[in-house]
């Protein structure tokens, strides 16, 4: 099975940096796992790395959709895999480097996703809206009991996408249940970063919005909402930008806008934390106050070896 190397862990732990020194120092290009960084005219919100921070690594899955559009998980498995197979089939190493979780994991488990029938998700949302979400579950749960089972009435995605399912001939559960019991796509081997201590974590992410704001976040925002993307939009979910395009519109101050802005990419990080627990045979580096890269650089690259 192909090996490949996955960086990872909560925002602002320096992953973009050791993964391109990986990349250098073991023959590999960088293939993100960001779910804000596919998306065109959206740089400084996304933290994507510049031109010089890349330091001439191929880096992949960058840039690879207008904001307009709508992505999903499944479009990023399909995506990202071609990249992960063409790298090693010249012979080099997939660096995958990200903190979107679901996408990782969609990607190295080789997981495909149930079909969606075209219009089938307008029906569905407005026949939700229209009878609620017990009744809806109540309907699914004549259809499909174990999905049922799962998810809460409120949850008017998975509810719906259910749904949808359904009317390709698919049942999510059963679905689930047999991408589960095929073999990953790929062999990892994962490197997760962060800090001994909570505070300076949540130190360094206030501070990188601040920087976010110093670099021009604002009329980077306002730029995209004039170009005519609308702030309901997939893509203007980002934290980051929802509350500076809610500020612009008057709901809120710009100041109060800050402030939700670092609170909810303090919750993200808690999240990603989380999520990278279940990373059982990971190697775990944790920063003390100053990341120490070059000691981060010698621990991955021995750990890579040995497992090659």
């Amino acid at each position: 099975m192909d090996r490949v190397l996955v960086v990872t862990g909560p925002t602002a732990t320096g992953k973009t940096r050791l993964g391109v020194m990986l990349s250098k120092a073991l023959g590999g290009e960088v293939v993100s796992a960001d779910s804000m960084q596919i998306y065109r005219r959206m740089d400084i919100g996304t933290a994507k790395p510049t031109r010089a921070e890349m330091e001439d690594v191929p880096h992949h899955m960058i840039d690879v959709a207008d904001p307009e559009e709508g992505y999903s998980a499944a479009r990023y498995v399909q995506e990202a895999s071609r990249c992960c197979d063409d790298i090693l089939s010249r012979g080099r190493v997939p660096v995958i480097v990200g903190g979107t979780g679901l996408y990782i994991e969609s990607l190295i488990s080789g997981r495909d996703f149930a079909p969606r029938s075209s219009g089938s998700r307008e029906k569905y949302s407005a026949m939700y809206d229209e009878i609620g979400g017990e009744r809806m579950l109540e309907l699914l749960r004549e259809r499909d009991p174990e999905r049922a089972g799962r998810l809460h009435p409120n949850d008017k995605k998975r509810v719906v996408r259910s749904f949808e399912a359904l009317e390709e001939g698919v049942s999510i559960s059963g679905h689930d249940t047999i991408t589960r019991s095929r073999p990953p796509r790929y062999d990892a081997a994962y490197i997760v970063l962060n800090f001994s201590d909570r505070a300076e974590l949540y130190r360094r992410i206030d501070a990188r919005v601040d920087q976010m704001v110093e670099s021009g976040l604002i009329s980077e925002v306002q730029g995209l909402l004039s170009s005519g993307l609308e702030a309901g939009s997939t893509a203007m979910q980002a934290i980051g930008y929802k509350e500076i395009a809610a500020a612009l519109a008057g709901e809120t101050t710009m100041e109060e806008a800050l402030e939700l802005i670092k609170r909810g990419s303090r919750r993200y990080a808690k999240r990603q934390i989380s999520w990278c627990g279940r990373y059982g045979d990971a190697l775990r580096i944790n920063w003390e106050k100053t990341p120490d890269f070059d000691e981060a650089l010698r621990i991955s690259t021995s750990f890579w070896k040995q497992l090659v």
